[in-house]
């Protein structure tokens, strides 16, 4: 297909700069398709996968719309979880950056009301959030719509999944009616098209395949007779291919934490993600991962939403999928950037009729592989490089990702070549090391000072 660049499209001038500051020369498909019925005016449904750059299209939409000098709520993003509308709110903020005296906020559940409270007083431009807590600030009479001109609808699939469907409809009531509603879903099942001729005006439906190139992932089927067999051939998988970072989707959160206990108890660096955990484990989770401290995440759909990881071994579909779409999503997350992806998929014989979905699917026969031999169950699981140490200091103490290096690498410190990724949230550091030199890392952390203050530093251990 051929692309075509953002500087043909009729955006602010402070906009276009910030895209080409960052590479952003050619549109993806579904910007492409998207972004002139956007800055017309016009409703629009969009499906695409993740890598597609949806995120980039809206934000570009409600940023283009916004008028910076009107200090009222203009735009509101609605995220299925508090992950991903993280995410959505550093890219809009990224995409704004350009745009002076711009606010951005987030309003989640799993976060403390008092300070969303304290920001919504100050005022914003851009409200991203998830629908409970956003439904609740509107009942309370904390946040006010009036002057809303853009509502977007972020993986509206998995918002309509997790029952969100009554907070959805009541936001809407707190909305302008001549609003501008963009919705964006990986699938779109009936309730979306249920959803969308009721709060859209005459949208137009755009819908593009994924972005990830699928010759880079190889897709292997592996058919199991119990959920005994199930497991061990998860573990014979995860023993051969020896992958640094993997993601085993569980259909059920019951499931999912199940397999991740008994992945622990046969020495695997391994981590279950699903809605029953609460917002800190979650946090948590997700850092541990993306640091390389955790090798192995086991994850429902919903809890994955919002998981940004480029460098992704391997997928393994513990039960395939209840959507053949969503099947597709899952094995998008590896492969990506060009990288080799590989992706395995366990079934038996009462999920034939879903191997048949997928046949029709993808155009393809699925031919089952064998399993890896029972022999490298004797090969030990390989364990994550990093660990992380959580620092009880963060944004409001003034802390950055300089301060932490500083401390570490300072005199008879590690070497830089050792830190990983680090993550300062309001009021909590995250910090990876090579294991090797934790304990001179924690003790330098321990007994140093930063911003001239001592902080209390401990090691994550999930």
């Amino acid at each position: 297909m051929q692309t075509t660049k953002f500087s043909t499209l009729d955006f602010k001038p402070e906009l276009l700069h910030t895209l080409d500051s960052l590479g952003y020369h050619d549109m993806t498909a579904i910007q492409q398709d998207s972004l002139p019925e956007i800055i017309n005016g016009k409703d629009v449904i969009g499906q695409g996968k993740t890598g597609s750059g949806k995120t980039a299209t809206f934000g570009l939409g409600l940023l283009q719309k916004l008028n910076v000098k009107r200090f009222r709520v203009q735009s509101l993003v609605l995220c299925p979880t508090r992950e991903l509308a993280d995410q959505v709110a550093k890219e809009i903020r990224t995409l704004a950056r350009g745009i002076h005296n711009i606010k951005v906020l987030t309003l989640t559940g799993g976060a403390p009301v008092g300070p969303q409270i304290g920001s919504l007083e100050h005022g914003a431009h851009i409200i991203v959030g998830t629908p409970g807590r956003i439904e609740e600030h509107l009942e309370k009479g904390r946040l006010n719509l009036e002057e809303l001109n853009m509502l977007v609808l972020d993986e509206a699939d998995r918002m309509l999944e997790m029952g969100f469907q009554k907070s959805i409809d009541n936001i809407v009531f707190f909305t302008p009616k001549d609003r501008q509603t963009l919705l964006f879903s990986a699938t779109y099942p009936a309730k979306i098209q249920q959803i969308s001729q009721r709060i859209m005006r005459d949208p137009v439906m755009v819908k593009v395949e994924s972005t990830h190139d699928h010759s880079t992932i190889t897709q292997h089927f592996f058919k199991v007779d119990d959920n005994d067999e199930r497991l061990m051939a998860l573990r014979l998988l995860l023993l051969e291919k020896e992958p640094s970072s993997c993601v085993v989707f569980c259909n059920t959160k019951k499931e999912t934490q199940s397999v991740a206990d008994k992945l622990i108890n046969y020495g695997f660096d391994a981590i279950a993600l699903h809605g029953d955990l609460d917002q800190r484990e979650r946090d948590q989770a997700l850092i541990c991962f993306a640091n390389k401290s955790i090798t192995v995440l086991v994850a429902t759909d919903v809890a994955a939403r919002g998981l940004d990881i480029d460098d992704l071994d391997m997928v393994v579909n513990y039960h395939i999928a209840l959507d053949t779409e969503v099947h597709v999503h899952r094995i998008g997350r590896t492969g990506r950037a060009g990288a080799k992806g590989y992706a395995c998929s366990l079934h038996n014989d009462s999920e034939g009729y879903k191997i048949a979905l997928l046949e029709d699917y993808l155009e393809q026969t699925i031919v089952n592989e064998a399993l890896p031999d029972m022999s490298v169950l004797s090969k030990k699981p390989v364990s994550a490089p990093m660990t992380t140490i959580q620092i009880d200091g963060g944004k409001k103490q003034k802390l950055r990702p300089g301060d932490i290096l500083g401390a570490l690498t300072s005199e008879n410190g590690v070497a830089g070549k050792d830190v990983g990724k680090m993550k300062v949230t309001a009021i909590r550091s995250y910090v990876a090391v090579n294991s090797k030199v934790l304990k001179t890392a924690l003790r330098k952390l321990e007994r140093g000072k930063m911003k001239g203050k001592s902080f209390r530093a401990r090691v994550i251990r999930l």
